[in-house]
């Protein structure tokens, strides 16, 4: 019994104190399609020493992220905010201009709150035309430049080229790349861990 509870007192702990991520996506992120627990935040959380909390929503936007923000910041208090968000607003072909502003606005309001903010490329398909493509593409390095900080590669890179590991619909991953964005995922958290030293 005493062992048992010194390793509930010590896994309260490490929650306690562990550095937490909030992850502010869309659908890519929200398991969409599947239980949760079978989307690639829950089997990260499997294999990271990080608290993840996963506040991603399907079908969100720049601006709803940005409206939710400001309470998930207050509520969880987070170290870091990965920002994967974007998609849903090339999909409906906002502009550029209105993309980058709410992203700059989240960047800033996650470093407002001593939270390092880790802002993921996103990309759309390439039939919404080579010039809005390209422009979308490029507000992400520019945003990361322009506020120094880091710019983490699409999960959906290797996933999207490959038709197995996608739904249907051609946008959202299956479950079968749910892993697989774990794995990607893990590998970018254990470097910003040696990073933050």
């Amino acid at each position: 019994m005493r062992i048992i509870l010194l390793l509930l007192i010590g896994f309260i702990s490490h929650c306690a104190y562990a550095d937490k991520l909030l992850i502010l996506g869309d659908s890519l992120s929200a398991a969409y399609g599947m239980q949760q627990h079978q989307g690639w935040p829950a089997l990260l959380q499997k294999n990271t020493e990080w608290q993840l909390i996963n506040a991603s929503i399907s079908g969100e936007t720049t601006a709803g992220g940005l409206a939710r923000l400001p309470a998930l910041l207050a509520e969880h208090k987070p170290d870091a905010v990965l920002i994967e968000l974007g998609g849903n607003d090339g999909l409906r072909g906002f502009s550029v201009e209105l993309i980058q502003s709410n992203l700059s606005k989240i960047i800033t309001l996650v470093q407002q709150h001593n939270a390092q903010p880790l802002l993921m490329q996103i990309r759309i398909p390439p039939n919404y035309g080579p010039r809005y493509v390209r422009q979308f593409t490029v507000l992400y390095p520019q945003l990361a430049e322009q506020h120094n900080i880091t710019l983490w590669p699409f999960f959906m890179d290797s996933i999207a080229i490959n038709s197995e590991l996608m739904m249907a619909d051609g946008i959202h991953p299956n479950i079968a790349a749910q892993p697989l964005i774990s794995e990607f995922m893990a590998d970018l958290l254990a470097e910003l861990t040696l990073n933050r030293g």
